[in-house]
């Protein structure tokens, strides 16, 4: 059913439901987008509820490893507000752990979270993107993709990936109007990175507002000449 008012842009935030995904939804409503918020979990937290629910498109349960769900979500985005025209791929996760430590499992769960994430995501969004004369797609990396410290090897060889992803599809796509960009936080302020480094310095990560303008930017049509950009958003770390 459609939302029955017209946005002159619609954006999907995917890992909608965490801290930064809810973050850069309510910026992209502040810019006046139409956005639709998919998170993993079927209910989304409260304070996501209160931020968003009256104005955004919440959609629980869309497990995006899962290619048919990915389809599904990206349907029901069309079928709320009749067109799509960003992707921020927010959705993954972190696991730190030694490469000798390690087991398959390790890095099957952190490929299927990071990268078979992105990927379906991208798969499903990209028919309506196509139609958009402003289409964009914004994928989150890290900085450890590029160089990776001791027990950061599975997680930075996920977002890599991610990162590799981002520069190809960038040239697959140089011929339509849409772009592709990744941005690459460092740590990111959050409260479960804040309980897991108590003794940090928290005023050297990255803010989750600071990294959602950055996004923001890339989605806008005045970052239309910038495509294939990996960009790193790393606080003072």
């Amino acid at each position: 059913m459609s939302t029955g008012r017209t946005f002159s842009r619609v954006a999907v935030v995917t890992g909608g439901f965490g801290a930064l995904g809810q973050v850069v939804a309510a910026a992209a409503l502040e810019h006046g987008f139409g956005v639709a918020v998919l998170g993993h979990t079927a209910k989304p937290p409260p304070d996501v509820t209160e931020k968003l629910k009256t104005n955004a498109l919440l959609l629980g349960g869309v497990d995006l490893a899962d290619e048919g769900a990915a389809k599904a979500a990206m349907t029901a985005v069309m079928s709320h507000f009749g067109r799509l025209d960003v992707l921020f791929n927010i959705a993954g996760g972190f696991r730190w752990i030694k490469l000798e430590d390690s087991h398959a499992t390790d890095l099957e769960f952190l490929f299927r979270i990071n990268v078979q994430t992105a990927a379906n995501a991208v798969r499903a969004a990209l028919p309506l993107l196509k139609a958009s004369p402003q289409g964009r797609i914004i994928n989150v990396g890290a900085v450890a993709a590029e160089k990776a410290a001791a027990g950061m090897g599975p997680y930075a060889a996920s977002k890599s990936a991610v990162l590799r992803l981002t520069e190809a599809l960038a040239e697959e796509l140089k011929e339509t109007s849409i772009t592709v960009n990744a941005v690459l936080p460092t740590i990111i302020d959050t409260a479960q990175n804040r309980a897991d480094l108590p003794k940090a310095d928290f005023s050297r990560w990255v803010a989750p507002a600071d990294l959602a303008e950055v996004m923001l930017f890339l989605a806008s049509e005045k970052a239309r000449a910038v495509t294939g950009a990996l960009i790193a958003v790393g606080g003072r770390v």
